[in-house]
């Protein structure tokens, strides 16, 4: 699957980099969202827990 994150839409919550931090961070800056690996297997747990645990919707999933 392919994972996208809008820094436009992020309110810096940090879930997702608290949830798969090997997928994401947080800019030192100004807290939003930094992708680290677009790509995850099918189904993979952590981007899964992170796209449903983002507050402002700003993770987003889609299948290859």
């Amino acid at each position: 699957m392919r994972i996208a994150a809008d820094r436009e839409v992020c309110t810096s919550a940090g879930m997702c980099a608290l949830t798969a931090p090997g997928r994401f961070d947080q800019d030192e800056a100004d807290g939003r969202v930094v992708l680290l690996d677009a790509d995850a297997p099918d189904g993979d747990p952590e981007a899964l827990a992170a796209a449903e645990l983002c507050p402002s919707g700003a993770i987003t999933l889609t299948d290859l």
